[in-house]
């Protein structure tokens, strides 16, 4: 059974730092694209950042060259750097890993970390 274990939310001021962290179990995920999404309150969930295989990164408007994308794939993780925080940057981040090449295609979700930035 596949699982996903996110870590790495927390409460901090803006211009603060954190890194998340999402750990898969279950599945060989070498060749999957992970990626981070985000989900403020009243918005819709968004596209953060994403990584290929062969480490190619896709980055929101919103947070480049704030934020960094990165897997280790021998560990089945990818982790998310956000520097320079804003307090609009405040949502749940959610883990996502896209088998796009299986068939049927699976997608796996994490349960979700808490990000909040406030002064």
């Amino acid at each position: 059974q596949v699982q996903l274990v996110e870590s790495g939310g927390a409460y901090v001021q803006p211009g603060e730092s954190l890194r998340l962290s999402c750990a898969a179990f279950g599945s060989d995920f070498s060749f999957a694209v992970m990626g981070w999404y985000r989900q403020a309150p009243g918005h819709e969930r968004e596209l953060v950042a994403s990584i290929t295989h062969d480490q190619s990164t896709n980055y929101a408007d919103s947070v480049k060259g704030r934020f960094t994308i990165s897997r280790d794939n021998a560990k089945s993780t990818v982790y998310l750097q956000l520097n320079s925080l804003k307090v609009e940057d405040s949502a749940v981040y959610y883990c996502n890993i896209d088998q796009f090449y299986s068939r049927p295609r699976r997608i796996y979700w994490g349960q979700g970390t808490l990000v909040t930035v406030s002064s």
